[in-house]
């Protein structure tokens, strides 16, 4: 019996021991998850950035590139500081910043690397390397900010900035994480999927301290980060700097076109920022103190104020009446009265001489003969069948809605119809009597600087224009893709826009008699947009304009705000940038100092003082 039970024991222990062997040769050999749980504890995974694609001028010229920085992050678990005062100096932050920058968001595991200081720039860097060694679970993990080689397009550009949860939530691409930085404006949030690039990761030995020794595997398991695309813009960086040095301290726009392409050559907005000011550590108060600014810094008026048009749009109105057969190109109309105040006498006029002189009378029976067809006893009804053919007429002018530009933010402006004002009115209840300050461009007409720049570009190309655009190619690994654009007829013939150039030349001699460039006709139009501010009066001072006559090279609006009558400021504005781009430089031999009477006009400076 006790022999039974002796090898019952050993039995027992016999069993015990191959299950042991059993379990550590598959620990040892055939399961390597346990392998991986103890490398794990030697390595850590570090996200590798791409370089965000770089931005160029027409030209090629550098505007928009990255700079290195470095976020230290931290593997919770492992951070070992012995003196806090002393790691607190070596990163120039206080206790509280500490304090907040150790604390964990919810549910984030102790074992995932998390940022604990980002954007440390490439001196700090240097200072603080040396010493980290002396601080568990602490590594640098480098990336890139943006850069500007000039402070130009600051609201073009736009700038990038971390990415929100709201806008974690609707990312469908998986591409992004907490802490990525992605385009929020402009330019970089337009072209974000091609300026971005692709992540790679790489995996490093790391020391009990959490020091990194070198690659794990020799690099076995690691990609290679793929840089973004470049972006070829369709800006002249030298006509653009200019651009905006004419329009310090003033509040307007300046939207120059080449005709033939779309492409924008200038796009000015004033007031502006350094776009310098969004990169950076700094960034949060930056933009708060650029977003508090009661000159409002951060809004685009190129893309995103709208204006009446004012007299700029009397060319509109006569290309519609051509092109409907209610007037002919050398027929004269003599206004039956003064219907309106004007500046030009009452005389029979044809399309150029009514260019010319700008004569709202005239423009007034124009425009009646579009809208108000019948007799006096459907007046009403006439009326709102004029209008909505009118309406549609206009809005192929690339009016009422955006044009398409490749950046976020345009806004349409608006051209009234029929409903408009049934709300306004009621239906039945008015008639061209009620609506005829649209013939002058005024009203509830209103207009983009953008789609007036358009606007001369269309004239210029004669019945057409190219989808304008601030982007003309990708670059990737030395080739460039150059991008298509639609091109979108605006109307029923051609034949009818000599006429309106005439006019536009006449004008530019005329009531625009400074708008001159040695040697290079232009046609031009002026145009005075009212203001409709409380304690405002001075109205907008509007140009558009397109040279040289033959062949253009170059449509432009201006826009400068409280600046009162077309022919003046904005008038010398165009025709200085326009001189600009045609010959490069000033031609300072005229009959008087143009840049001067833009930069010392005291009436112009209209900037409060009292903002940055």
């Amino acid at each position: 019996m006790l022999e039974n039970r002796r090898y019952i024991i050993q039995g027992i222990f016999v069993l015990i021991g191959v299950v042991f062997l059993v379990k550590l040769f598959a620990l040892q050999v055939t399961d390597s998850s346990y392998k991986f749980k103890a490398e794990r504890n030697t390595r850590t995974r570090v996200v590798e950035y791409p370089f965000r694609g770089l931005i160029y001028d027409r030209n090629q010229e550098l505007l928009v590139y990255n700079e290195p920085i470095y976020d230290l992050m931290m593997v919770p678990r492992d951070v070992y500081i012995a003196d806090t005062t002393k790691f607190c100096e070596l990163l120039n932050i206080d206790l509280e910043t500490f304090t907040k920058n150790m604390k964990l968001p919810r549910g984030h595991s102790s074992a995932r690397p998390i940022s604990f200081l980002k954007k440390i720039s490439h001196d700090e860097y240097a200072h603080i390397q040396d010493e980290l060694y002396n601080y568990g679970g602490f590594y640098m993990n480098p990336r890139t900010v943006r850069k500007y080689a000039t402070t130009m397009l600051a609201n073009e550009v736009g700038y990038i900035g971390e990415i929100s949860q709201n806008q974690l939530n609707i990312d469908t691409s998986g591409y992004y994480r907490s802490g990525d930085h992605i385009g929020l404006t402009g330019l970089e949030q337009y072209y974000e999927n091609e300026l971005r690039g692709e992540r790679g990761v790489s995996y490093k030995l790391v020391n009990v301290s959490g020091i990194q020794k070198g690659s794990y595997l020799d690099g076995a398991l690691d990609t290679v980060p793929l840089p973004g695309k470049n972006l070829i813009t369709t800006i002249d960086r030298e006509v653009q700097e200019y651009a905006e040095w004419l329009l310090e301290g003033k509040r307007g726009s300046i939207v120059a076109i080449e005709p033939a392409t779309g492409e924008i050559l200038a796009m000015v907005t004033a007031p502006s920022y350094d776009p310098n000011l969004m990169s950076g550590r700094e960034f949060s108060s930056n933009y708060q103190m650029i977003a508090a600014d009661t000159n409002k810094r951060l809004f685009n008026r190129a893309i995103q104020a709208v204006y009446p048009p004012g007299s700029i749009f009397k060319t509109v109105q006569a290309l519609i009446a051509l092109d409907e057969g209610l007037i002919g190109v050398d027929e004269k109309i003599k206004p039956r009265k003064m219907h309106m105040g004007d500046h030009a006498p009452i005389q029979p006029y044809d399309v150029p001489e009514g260019i010319k002189v700008s004569s709202n009378n005239y423009f007034f029976e124009v425009m009646e003969k579009v809208v108000q067809r019948g007799d006096d006893r459907s007046i009403f009804r006439d009326s709102r069948l004029g209008l909505e053919k009118w309406a549609d007429a206009v809005e192929k002018y690339g009016f009422g809605s955006p044009l398409g530009l490749d950046m976020p933010g345009e806004e349409g402006g608006s051209v009234p119809d029929e409903i408009t004002y049934d709300k306004m009115h009621g239906k039945h209840r008015w008639a061209f009597s009620t609506i005829y300050s649209l013939s002058i461009g005024q009203g509830e007409l209103l207009v983009t600087p953008l789609q007036v720049a358009n606007l001369g570009a269309i004239i210029a190309n004669q019945g057409y224009y190219v989808t304008p655009h601030l982007v003309k190619g990708l670059e990737e690994n030395g080739e460039v893709t150059y991008l298509n654009f639609d091109k979108i007829s605006t109307g029923k013939s051609n034949e009818y826009y000599p006429a309106i150039i005439e006019g536009m030349v006449r004008a530019a001699g005329y009531t625009a008699g400074v708008a001159k460039i040695k040697g290079v006709e232009i046609a031009g139009k002026t145009g005075t947009a009212e203001n409709g501010i409380k304690d405002e009066t001075i109205d907008h001072s509007v140009f558009m304009a397109f040279a040289p006559r033959e062949n253009p090279k170059i449509a432009i609006s201006v826009y400068v705000e409280n600046a009162g009558w077309g022919g003046g400021a904005a008038a010398v504005t165009a025709a200085l940038v326009m001189e600009k781009y045609l010959k490069r430089v000033i031609d300072h031999s005229g009959w008087f100092d143009r840049e001067t009477y833009i930069k010392e006009s005291k009436y112009l400076d209209n900037l409060k003082n009292d903002n940055h």
